[in-house]
């Protein structure tokens, strides 16, 4: 028998649980022995809950005690995560989580401590919620050289999106509907302004580089200023709005961002609607692998987190290398990186200056009209460097939107 103790008794926590306990005799079987949840650490009371019975409020409990080997930390954010999740990896404890925050910022020196004491720290459930993603990086396409992933890495402004796309609604009112249907936080900040994503994204880059890439390096934007117009314009281009996490190798250098993008039919990536995810991963032999799936939600991630429990207990006093080092990795210059821009301006009319102005700034553009939409001149430019569009676009009064184009 593999002692287990959970830390914290939230959504994902009391999912972990869940899965422990209603899938115990499978999970016996894959583990080649039981997994025993011995403790739960939460600050609050469950009267009533099974869960009261093995319920402790001082961590050092857990740390103190022997049998337990693994430890499923659920209770998100930065501290205490990283502090107990430290002191346990010290103590040869291994560590499973679904903290994206702790991961990102910590993940190059918790993995260092894993493996000088011979313990392991698993993270599958930090990206995609349920959706392997990180296994395969470090096991199943270790053979490739990764160039590209591009993926749809929340599902909260996933569905905002879709539902904005397909109602014609506003982004206030479904943000709004988001929150009465859980899937969107009161503070849905890190959410739609792109920040959950980035944490995702610079985690994917990291294993990839094998190097540290801190988040806050990443450029990052949202979708609050996304409207109802920009989804007609997709529809007359047959194209979809989806905020992308993105990191693409050029000429040796990974060049990284979050932003709105707008994708067409032929992107596998069209398709992925309302609170899914997917992740597309280009590598130079295996060419394009999809993974599509729950990107959060209770059992969708605490199964993920499972799942490197079970691998923990396969592994108990052996650690399973990830090479991810905290030397920083040196992300290409953003200003630097290439994109095609959608933009939407106020029509001057008869205004010659205007058009002469457009072609003087960004050369020959594609004009695109949308039904509904009046008073409006929108077209795509060529391929532009960023910090050139930047300087272009401060040309132009009244700019409605910008939005990347990958097509």
């Amino acid at each position: 028998m593999v002692n287990v103790a959970v830390l914290g008794y939230g959504t994902v926590g009391s999912g972990v649980v869940e899965v422990l306990n209603t899938n115990k005799d499978i999970i016996r079987q894959k583990a080649g022995e039981e997994l025993k949840v011995k403790y739960v650490l939460d600050l609050r009371e469950f009267e009533g809950d099974p869960v009261s019975e093995i319920l402790v409020h001082d961590y050092d409990v857990i740390l103190k005690d022997k049998d337990v080997k693994i430890i499923a930390e659920a209770m998100g954010g930065e501290e205490p995560a990283y502090t107990f999740t430290k002191n346990a990896l010290l103590a040869g404890k291994s560590v499973c989580t679904s903290n994206k925050e702790l991961v990102a910022k910590h993940g190059a020196e918790l993995l260092e401590i894993a493996k000088k004491n011979n313990a392991n720290y698993f993270f599958e459930a930090s990206v995609g919620g349920g959706i392997p993603i990180i296994r395969p990086l470090n096991q199943c396409l270790v053979a490739d050289e990764i160039t590209e992933i591009s993926g749809i890495l929340n599902g909260t402004t996933n569905y905002i999106l879709t539902e904005m796309s397909e109602k014609g609604s506003a982004f206030e009112d479904v943000l709004k509907d988001a929150q009465d249907k859980g899937y969107a936080e009161r503070n849905p900040e890190a959410d739609v302004e792109g920040y959950d994503a980035c944490r995702k994204i610079a985690i994917l880059t990291s294993l990839v580089t094998g190097a540290q890439v801190d988040f806050e390096d990443i450029h990052t934007e949202g979708i609050t200023r996304i409207t109802d117009a920009d989804f007609k314009y997709a529809k007359a281009m047959k194209a979809s709005v989806k905020l992308l996490g993105r990191s693409k190798r050029i000429d040796g250098k990974f060049y990284s961002m979050v932003a709105p993008f707008l994708v067409k039919a032929d992107n596998p990536l069209y398709s992925v609607n309302g609170v899914f995810n997917g992740i597309l991963v280009h590598g130079n032999m295996v060419d394009d692998v999809m993974f599509y799936g729950q990107g959060a939600g209770k059992c969708p991630t605490a199964s993920a987190v499972v799942s490197d429990v079970v691998d923990a207990a396969k592994n108990l006093g052996k650690n399973v290398p990830v090479v991810w080092s905290k030397n920083k990795s040196e992300l290409g210059k953003f200003e630097e990186c290439k994109s095609r821009f959608f933009v939407r301006m106020k029509d001057k009319g008869l205004d010659d200056d205007q058009m002469t102005t457009i072609i003087e700034a960004f050369g020959d553009v594609l004009y695109v009209k949308a039904e509904g939409v009046v008073d409006e001149l929108a077209f795509i430019t060529k391929e532009i460097k960023e910090a050139e569009f930047a300087e272009q676009i401060k040309r132009f009064e009244d700019v409605y939107s910008v939005i990347r184009v990958d097509f």
